[in-house]
């Protein structure tokens, strides 16, 4: 025969074993602080051998902002729309300037375009003859092989990707990078 607990009884043991758990972890929380704690080792700091080194050169805020300007005077000139985004080096964006009335898809394509153009050192037009004998190179993530990016070098080492999007062709697009870039000589 089975025997069954009235409503108080199951009250007041699930109130018994709640108590229980309760005691336990907060016992067990307050054991650990008041246990003496070893001090983690301070980390030293290491310094590296000049041949284990590089240095980079870097387009300044300064230099980037005229660029971006210069660009999207051209495209003024020319009555065109435009964005322009100004990567470094290593792709990562300087500054993006979005002109009066470009489109919404300008924006991440002139980043795409500049962060292509310092990749492979090259415009993004030469960039997209070369996917004839490589397709695969337009799956890499971030790029895109269409006209409007140009790199910006120094001692013929890239450093920096001005990509422009908006204008009706790809051919304009960089016509306008190119500015941007020939306005820092």
């Amino acid at each position: 025969m089975k025997k069954t607990l009235s409503r108080r009884a199951r009250l007041a043991a699930g109130g018994a074993v709640l108590a229980a758990v309760a005691a336990g972890t907060f016992g067990t929380v307050s054991a650990n602080a008041s246990a003496p704690q070893a001090a983690p080792a301070a980390a030293q700091a290491v310094s590296a051998d000049s041949g284990d080194t590089t240095t980079t050169r870097h387009l300044t805020i300064d230099a980037a902002t005229k660029a971006a300007e210069a660009t999207l005077k051209a495209a003024e000139k020319e009555g065109q729309r435009v964005t322009v985004a100004v990567v470094d080096r290593n792709g990562n964006t300087i500054l993006t300037m979005r002109g009066d009335g470009a489109g919404p898809q300008s924006y991440e394509s002139a980043i795409r375009k500049a962060y292509t153009a310092v990749s492979w050192n090259a415009t993004t037009t030469e960039l997209e003859g070369r996917l004839e004998n490589a397709p695969n190179l337009k799956d890499i993530p971030g790029t895109l092989f269409l006209g409007g990016g140009v790199p910006v070098t120094a001692d013929k080492a890239p450093i920096a990707g001005i990509g422009v999007a908006g204008a009706p062709s790809g051919a304009l697009d960089e016509k306008f990078a190119q500015a941007g870039a020939e306005a820092l000589n």
